[in-house]
């Protein structure tokens, strides 16, 4: 089956291809005969219904610094495409808002991974707390006074940008923290999205676990662990990655909210798990599968390919 797919994502040309699952993703369809394109979102457009974007045929080289050769770029209608692959990074804010809605006009004639309504629907740090039972306990609040009742009840917490994304912005404080009311002050100003608080877990310090899940069922994860006087595990800010192994209480976890994942049409999506406790589930442009097949396990752009060509027959 040789598929005509197109990728929304940020530069090709920038990507570091070492650890970039969507560089992984391309290299297996190019392995599996695909044709391959790519545009930027901000190429995206809508005229009387129709949605084209500036598309430009790539051929991918897994070299580091000479990647890829682009062909020169010309406007498409979408629906000219079997598959689109929705993977340009966040900020999850109203432009990329924006491409859900768009690419929803072309799905599922146009099959797009993930579904745009559901990527839409269902922020990483939102739609966690649809399995509240599987979670350390967390608040969602711009309120200071709630905050500080979370605080006064559960001791350290960890605060951070409801739409924020690779660690950014991260913060640990304790129940007496001189600090708080200084960062508050600095969020409010920054930002007029809410807060996620949540209780801290120790157990980061022994490594915040990937998993990805393809079409609702656990594939393969990799461990991240900090940096020493660190407590964020992402891989761009320093964390190391280590091969593990699914505990029963993970594998539990993948189980429960598996169902809702297939249901939703979220064919690849990667969670975080701190010490037994889901703390995001991961679907705008999830990462992790490099460095699962780096460190000897699977490698997840077979299975996920699998799970795309399977849906398109």
């Amino acid at each position: 089956m040789a598929l005509n797919v197109a990728v929304q994502m940020d530069p090709i040309e920038r990507i570091s291809i070492r650890g970039d699952s969507t560089f992984a993703l391309m290299l297996e369809a190019q392995a599996r005969g695909h044709a391959l394109s790519v545009y930027l979102p901000d190429t995206l457009s809508m005229r009387d219904g129709g949605v084209t974007a500036s598309v430009r045929p790539v051929t991918l080289r897994d070299v580091e610094g000479d990647h890829v050769t682009a062909g020169a770029a010309t406007r498409v209608d979408l629906t000219g495409f079997d598959v689109v692959l929705l993977r340009q990074d966040p900020p999850f804010d109203m432009a990329y808002v924006t491409t859900t809605h768009l690419l929803e006009r072309i799905h599922p004639r146009t099959l797009v991974v993930n579904d745009p309504a559901s990527v839409r629907n269902a922020p990483e740090k939102m739609f966690v707390t649809e399995f509240p039972e599987l979670m350390p306990p967390t608040l969602i609040t711009r309120d200071r006074a709630d905050i500080e009742a979370f605080r006064e009840e559960h001791g350290d917490v960890v605060m951070k940008p409801l739409y924020g994304n690779g660690g950014a912005a991260v913060f640990k404080l304790g129940r007496d923290d001189p600090n708080f009311g200084s960062l508050f002050d600095l969020f409010s100003t920054l930002s007029r999205e809410p807060w996620v608080v949540q209780r801290f877990l120790p157990e980061v310090f022994e490594g915040d676990k990937r998993i990805i899940l393809v079409d609702g069922v656990a594939a393969g994860a990799v461990n991240r662990v900090p940096q020493p006087g660190d407590i964020r595990s992402n891989m761009v800010r320093g964390g190391a990655a280590r091969p593990t192994d699914l505990t029963a209480r993970e594998r539990e976890i993948c189980e429960r909210i598996g169902p809702a994942l297939k249901r939703m049409g979220l064919i690849f999506v990667g969670i975080d798990v701190i010490g037994g406790h889901l703390t995001e589930i991961n679907i705008t442009s999830p990462t992790g599968i490099r460095a699962i097949k780096r460190l000897g396990g699977p490698d997840l752009a077979v299975a996920i390919w699998d799970a795309i060509e399977a849906k398109r027959r």
